[in-house]
This record gives C-alpha cells, sequence and structure tokens, in this order.
C-alpha cells in the first residue's frame, strides 16, 4: 500500500482510533454491515486492498437470512437473481478491534443499491429512513439505552440448560442481587476487559451494575444520536462477547436464558430536541409537559403493540414478557412507575423523556429504536391523547402485549401506516423472516414434550 493511500484513510478516521493506532498501519480492516439479527456481516481484508478498493459489493441475500442461517421466501421481484448491494464505508464509526493480535480496526458500511440510493431492506437505513421524517419537521430524536445480559457458564450442548457461571470466589453466581456492588466485582475480570476494549474503542460506558438475575449485569449508554447509539450497541454486543470469552464464559443477549431467572431488557429512553434551538419539544417555557410530549407518548401507546414483533423478535423473547417477571405487559405510563410498560423517569423538566421498558436485549438495536421512534412521530404529528397515567402497579392491569411472535406478526401485518414510515418492502421481508423461523421452531421436540407427553398421552 501506498504510503499516501494509508495516510488518505487514516487522516480521516476518529481521533480516539487515530491515538489507538499511535502512528501504526491497520493490518487488516473489516467492512461491517449490521444485518436483520443485528450483527456483523462483511469482509475482512488487508489494510492496502481496503486502501485502493474502488467497490465492495454484499448479495442482496444477507438480509434474507433467518437466525437458524436459512433464507426466508421473500416475496421480492427478483430476489434469488441475488444482485449485490454497495457498501460504503462510514469511516466516522470505524473502530479498533482490540481483542484481536493484528492492528485490526472495524468500519460499519452504508448499504447502497447500484444506482446509489439507500438499500431500504438494510435495518440502519430503516432507522435512517425515520430520522429523515423527524429532521424534515425540525425535530431530531435523542436516545439512551440500557444494555442487560448475562455472562454464563459455556453452553457447548444446546439440550442442556444455561447456568450461571464461577465468579471470583469460587461459588456459582446467584441472582435476587440487584445493585450488589460485590455481585459486580465477583466478575471484575470480565467488567474491567469490557472497560478496556470500550476505551480502545472510543465507546462510552455511563454505568455498570448488577441485575436481579445469577450472572446478569446491566451497562447503560449515555444520551445521544439514534443512529450512533445503535452503533454503539451493535459494537458493545460483540465486545462484551469477546470479554467473556477471554475468561471461559459466555455472554449472552436472549431475552429469557433461564427458566427461573428475570429476562434481559433493553429499555430505551426517548427524547426529541428541536433541531435549531437544542431545546426540548416535550417541555415549554413553564416547565410543563407540552402538546407534542403527550402525543409522542400517545403515539407509542396507540402502535407500540403493532411492532412489538421488532422489539421482541424471537420465540424466546415472549418468555420474558409474562406477569411477575419484572417486565411489562401493558403499555400504560405513569411517573416513576417501573412496572408500567412506558416510563416517565425522574428528571429536570428540560430532560423529560419516555423510558420505552418493552425492547428485550434480543430485539435488533437498529429496528427497535426505528419502531419506537416512528410510534412516536405518529402520536406527535397526529396530535394523538394518551390515556390517563398509572399511580398502582400495571402488572396488575390486563395483558396488552401480544403473547407470541404469531400475533406479534399479525399486529404488524395489520399496520400500514407503521410499515410505510419503516418502509413496505422491508416490512414484507421481515414479516417473511419471522414466520419462517417460527415454522423452524415448530418442527423442534422439547424437553417439556418429552417429559409430560411421552409416557402419559
Amino acid at each position: 500500500m501506498r504510503a499516501t493511500e494509508i495516510k488518505s484513510i487514516v487522516a480521516q478516521l476518529p481521533d480516539h482510533l487515530q491515538e489507538w493506532l499511535a502512528g501504526r498501519n491497520p493490518e487488516e480492516i473489516e467492512a461491517v454491515v449490521p444485518d436483520m439479527v443485528g450483527i456483523g456481516r462483511g469482509k475482512a481484508m488487508p489494510g492496502r486492498k481496503f486502501a485502493s478498493e474502488q467497490t465492495m459489493f454484499l448479495p442482496t441475500s444477507i438480509f434474507f437470512q433467518t437466525i437458524t442461517g436459512g433464507y426466508a421466501d421473500v416475496a421480492i421481484a427478483n430476489a434469488w437473481a441475488e444482485s449485490d448491494l454497495v457498501l460504503v464505508p462510514d469511516l466516522s464509526t470505524a473502530r479498533a478491534v482490540p481483542w484481536t493480535s493484528d492492528v485490526t480496526i472495524q468500519v460499519i458500511c452504508d448499504v447502497h443499491t447500484q444506482d446509489g440510493k439507500l438499500s431500504g431492506l438494510a435495518p440502519r437505513n430503516v432507522l435512517k429512513r425515520v430520522l429523515d421524517l423527524y429532521s424534515a419537521r425540525g425535530w431530531k430524536p435523542v436516545v439512551a439505552p440500557e444494555m442487560e445480559f448475562y455472562l454464563t457458564k459455556p453452553n457447548v450442548d444446546p439440550d442442556l440448560p444455561i447456568v450461571p457461571p464461577i465468579g471470583r470466589s469460587g461459588r456459582q453466581g446467584v441472582g435476587r442481587q440487584a445493585y450488589s456492588i460485590s455481585g459486580v466485582d465477583e466478575y471484575s475480570a470480565v467488567v474491567d476487559d469490557i472497560y478496556d476494549f470500550a476505551e480502545a474503542q472510543g465507546l462510552e460506558i455511563d454505568t455498570v451494575m448488577q441485575e436481579g438475575g445469577a450472572g446478569q449485569l446491566e451497562i447503560n449508554l449515555n444520551h445521544g444520536d439514534p443512529l450512533k447509539l445503535a452503533d454503539q450497541v451493535f459494537m458493545f454486543k460483540r465486545t462484551i462477547r469477546e470479554a467473556a470469552l477471554r475468561h471461559d464464559c459466555y455472554a449472552t443477549f436472549m431475552a429469557k436464558p433461564m427458566e427461573n431467572e428475570p429476562g434481559s431488557a433493553m429499555h430505551v429512553h426517548q427524547s426529541v430536541v428541536d433541531i435549531e434551538t437544542g431545546a426540548s419539544v416535550f417541555n415549554d417555557k413553564n416547565d410543563q409537559a407540552t402538546e407534542l410530549f403527550h402525543g409522542f407518548l400517545a403515539g407509542q401507546q396507540t402502535y407500540l403493540n403493532s411492532v412489538v414483533c421488532l422489539l421482541a423478535p424471537y420465540v424466546n423473547s415472549y418468555r420474558r414478557l409474562v406477569p411477575g417477571e419484572s417486565a411489562p405487559i401493558n403499555l400504560e405510563w405513569g411517573t416513576d412507575n417501573r412496572s408500567t410498560g412506558l416510563r416517565i423517569p425522574i428528571s429536570k423538566p428540560e430532560s423529560r423523556r419516555v423510558e420505552c421498558r418493552v425492547v428485550g436485549m434480543d430485539a435488533n438495536p437498529y429496528l427497535a429504536m426505528a419502531a419506537c421512534l416512528a410510534c412516536g412521530y405518529l402520536g406527535m404529528v397526529e396530535k394523538l391523547k394518551p390515556r390517563e397515567p398509572i399511580v398502582s402497579d400495571a402488572g396488575d392491569l390486563p395483558h396488552e402485549l401480544p403473547h407470541d411472535v404469531k400475533e406479534a406478526l399479525k399486529a404488524f401485518e395489520n399496520a400500514p401506516k407503521v410499515q410505510e414510515l419503516l418502509g413496505v418492502e422491508f416490512s414484507q421481508l421481515y414479516i417473511a423472516i419471522k414466520r419462517s423461523e417460527q415454522n423452524d421452531f415448530l418442527r423442534v421436540i422439547s424437553p417439556w414434550e418429552r417429559e409430560h407427553l411421552l409416557l402419559n398421552v
């Protein structure tokens, strides 16, 4: 690679990455695209090839894949011609890959059609589409995600239950120890690596805490631009997994990995500011909630049920959203009420926000944020009014959310307004993928069936 080529690339990289490189040339560069699941697909190549590469391609079918690795039967014209999509590196997303032995960086790529348009099938572009709707009205959403996950013993036999890892005390992790400092210390080696990897990547952690499950941790991220925060969640998932593997354990983002432990959520705090002034449109000059705030909240109450399939995308997701499991079962709202699906946290008036507690940690962050914000947008433009707030335990109220994937998909199919905002072709593809996954699941005989049906029916 010519010196001018590498210098040109390095000069465009974020400052934190240039500091990490410290004059070194990147030996390998990973060009990454977040897929429907929210994992990275793409190409790794020597730095010299990336610098000299004119155009990179991937087939359209990377967005047709199900969680099992199969392909959905999609109703898209010429889908199986597998025409190429064009990868356009977004160098502002470039981060170190600090767990590799080589000097490696990863770059998230935008996905374009061959005529130069953003592909509507790419989840990152779905979020961009929704953000453009806000921008056209002079608004800018602000989000802050919370990431819950479990550390577990390695599970190499999927027929066996998942169990908590052994902590530094030599004892297996136990649950019901939320906010325990010593609980975090049990896995300090993993947490230390997460901090180190995050620092090398220029990723900021707000807080780390022990959650209610055995080996369950929570990492909160600072608020900011939804696209940048979705990028961070995407990168953090890989980072956390790599840190866990260094210490002979797994990190899992399943919504409900263990039967008798609470599920893992990705609560998303949401607010909206005026692009020109930077002031919150949820707060008026008298520090009272505005019509736009109530509209956003009402939009989530009205439309969020239709997008639960994007917030809870798998069969396992609905094992979290059940009564008595520290997770919401409806879309009631209340101030400082964690039993509601939509919580208004205590804050200064200018920081007024809506926390959506329905989103599972297994959701694709781009799609989850796009779906939540699309619902809020509809409420704002339609000037909807929310129901009265709940001051009691919302878990005692009726179960309003879909009970399973099939029910959630039916609601999404019957929501043309939301599909239009997210993209009709994307929506049809997503439904096809989830129906394919549901059919695959129905072919599997579970231990419950063998235990209770084998000799009793």
